[in-house]
């Protein structure tokens, strides 16, 4: 019988997780991490509905997203199915949940309905597109969702086309931003009593994440364009080839600019008018990273990370996977951490990437089998042992 560990940031906090495929496990692994108690559920395997997955259930991605979580099954279409689901939002603070628009009305699940049954109940709805509007009934998909914010038209090289970052980031973005507005709408409860509709989509979490890209457009008409690995407006901020790999090189700003310099040993470019400032940096990037570029491959990326380090001009390593999480400050930082999983033995999965120093996050579970908490969860809102044999009967559950 799984329980939260004792302790935790949120403690005594019950998150209802109605969420498929990564936005919406990631807005909810913020509160598991925390000691929520989460109760995730899936429908019954007799149900025949198929559940969108990240791969396969015991594979790595389903299971750094749905770690510290209890397993309900329930069919919310069965006759019966909402009434469980009702008698669980009464005793819930949070419903997290990724349906189409119109499918929360069917499943009762809106927000009308929800708060009808308890005023204090949060929903974070997550979507493609956001709840209204012309796109609303249109499935969403990270990539999808990063092309039409403008990223990809801001990734790859000039002349070579639009390039997806090679990590789903607007998905994993709306899940953070959704679980940044479930906990200001938990602030805000203790003032008011009551709960409210927090919603994410993938396309405005995508814009979020064009930042200063998008401020350059709305602010002054700029649009942006493809550079590569080079910073958009601040050189020389970008990746270089060194004599065994890459290095990525921060030197923005005209101090950073001087003391590259000077570390080079290359006084001439302080005083060449090419260079003299950001704007022109950017400008001429093209004649700057050949002369960069020339200076960089002499050495090894080691030695040149030393060397920069030590001028102070952020620099660091370009790694592969395997790389990460060997180096020395990711171990220092446990930015793995391990869990116990019943089929595959020890396994690694991401920590909580904020870290508090009083109550820090505890990985204790990995995602189990299919419904393996429903027993434990229907007994605690008041079903006894033969209406849960019924409901198993009825395929409800």
């Amino acid at each position: 019988m799984y329980r939260p560990a004792p302790g935790g940031a949120f403690e005594g906090l019950r998150v209802i997780d109605l969420t498929q495929v990564r936005s919406g496990p990631t807005c909810v692994k913020q509160f598991a991490d925390f000691g929520a108690d989460v109760i995730r559920i899936e429908p019954p395997p007799a149900s025949g509905r198929a559940e969108l997955m990240t791969g396969p259930r015991d594979g790595a991605d389903m299971q750094n997203l749905h770690r510290n979580k209890r397993l309900l099954t329930l069919d919310l279409k069965a006759p019966g199915g909402q009434e469980v689901l009702a008698r669980l939002v009464r005793t819930a603070d949070v419903l997290v949940e990724n349906y189409r628009p119109d499918v929360k009305v069917r499943l009762g699940i809106d927000y009308e309905t929800l708060a009808a049954i308890n005023p204090r109940i949060i929903l974070a709805s997550i979507s493609g597109f956001g709840q209204d509007g012309p796109y609303r009934d249109r499935p969403g998909f990270d990539q999808i969702a990063q092309g039409m914010c403008g990223l990809m038209s801001v990734t790859g090289r000039p002349g070579e086309g639009p390039m997806r970052a090679g990590a789903a980031v607007v998905d994993v973005a709306c899940g953070l931003y959704a679980a940044l507005g479930v906990m200001t709408a938990l602030h805000e409860r203790q003032r008011s009593g009551r709960g409210q509709w927090v919603q994410a989509s993938l396309l405005q979490s995508g814009l979020g994440l064009m930042d200063f890209q998008a401020a350059r457009f709305l602010v002054d008409g700029e649009v942006a364009g493809q550079v590569g690995n080079d910073h958009p407006t601040s050189m020389p901020t970008a990746a270089y080839a060194t004599a065994d790999g890459y290095l990525n090189l921060g030197a923005s700003g005209d101090a950073i600019w001087r003391r590259l310099c000077a570390m080079l040993d290359l006084p001439t470019l302080t005083a060449d008018a090419r260079f003299a400032t950001d704007p022109e940096r950017s400008r001429n990037r093209d004649a700057l990273n050949a002369i960069l570029a020339a200076e960089f491959k002499t050495r090894t990326s080691a030695e040149w990370i030393d060397r920069l380090n030590s001028a102070g001009v952020p620099c660091g390593p370009i790694y592969t996977t395997d790389q990460v999480f060997d180096d020395p400050q990711v171990v220092h930082g446990a930015m793995a951490a391990t869990i116990p999983h019943p089929k595959r033995g020890e396994i690694r999965v991401l920590a909580p990437t904020a870290r508090l120093s009083r109550t820090p996050g505890v990985l204790d579970k990995a995602l189990g089998q299919v419904g393996e908490d429903t027993e434990d969860v229907l007994s605690e809102l008041g079903y006894l042992e033969a209406e849960v044999r019924g409901l198993r009967e009825r395929g409800v559950v």
